[in-house]
């Protein structure tokens, strides 16, 4: 498998680890210094590209794949307000692509559990429930595209809960503010180099719940964004780590 690396920092070259020692090929690179000389025709060689770039860059990357008929794996985040555009034109056009807020097969059977416990907790109205992230001070979205995806799952279960408050953290500020009962909490801190904590906490006045994933490196999501360029090779259409976990049938 060809492989193109739309964004070619940290994550970038994890992947690129982990697609060459599966066997496959990396054979066009985008980063800082030659992001304007790419070009649709950039990908004539290309059997699949991987993005991982900048929530700026990420739609015009699709597009132009789409320009040449190349399916793409796409784990930027922070252009979802475009998304709806993108996939009318991914459908319409019959394209390929594979979108995710996080490709860790650890974060996505986090996500399960997490829509599990939220679908539990609906019934017992004495816990109140917040989402914690914490990451690395040079990701540039906050709240992270994975805690956004935790707070949906949790705002389709608990209906209560109808609007996202965000309190951004930088290394020893403290948490302030108060938090109406309609509010989900974000709490997102931004220190050092954090791979990627996540943390749902359910808490009443006599006990806690907490439900935790840990990222030790980027290897996890690398993982799992090559493993979905290889599934969407030869498909058509839009699909998200969901369709390639099989989790709904796992779980019957």
């Amino acid at each position: 498998m060809k492989i193109a690396l739309l964004g070619y920092g940290k994550m970038g070259m994890a992947i690129e680890k982990v697609a060459v020692a599966k066997g496959h090929e990396i054979v066009y690179k985008v980063n800082l210094e030659n992001a304007y000389d790419f070009m649709p025709l950039s990908l004539k060689n290309v059997d699949v590209a991987i993005d991982f770039s900048m929530p700026t860059a990420a739609v015009d990357n699709i597009l132009k794949c789409f320009e040449v008929g190349i399916p793409i794996v796409v784990g930027t985040t922070g252009w979802y307000d475009q998304f709806d555009e993108i996939k009318a034109k991914c459908l319409s056009e019959g394209q390929a692509m594979v979108h995710s807020t996080n490709f860790s097969i650890g974060v996505n059977l986090f996500y399960k559990l997490n829509k599990i416990m939220a679908s539990m907790m609906a019934h017992f109205d004495s816990y109140n429930v917040m989402i914690e992230e914490v990451h690395h001070t040079a990701k540039k979205d906050h709240p992270s595209g994975t805690a956004l995806s935790l707070a949906s799952h949790i705002m389709k279960e608990i209906p209560s809960k109808t609007t996202i408050r965000e309190r951004l953290i930088y290394g020893d500020d403290q948490p302030s503010q108060s938090v109406k009962p309609h509010e989900l909490l974000i709490e997102t801190y931004r220190e050092g180099d954090v791979t990627g904590l996540h943390k749902v906490k359910y808490e009443s006045v006599i006990d806690s719940i907490e439900i935790i994933h840990d990222a030790k490196s980027r290897y996890g999501f690398a993982k799992g964004a090559v493993m979905a360029a290889e599934w969407i090779i030869g498909k058509k259409g839009i699909y998200t780590m969901d369709d390639i976990l099989n989790l709904d049938e796992i779980l019957k």
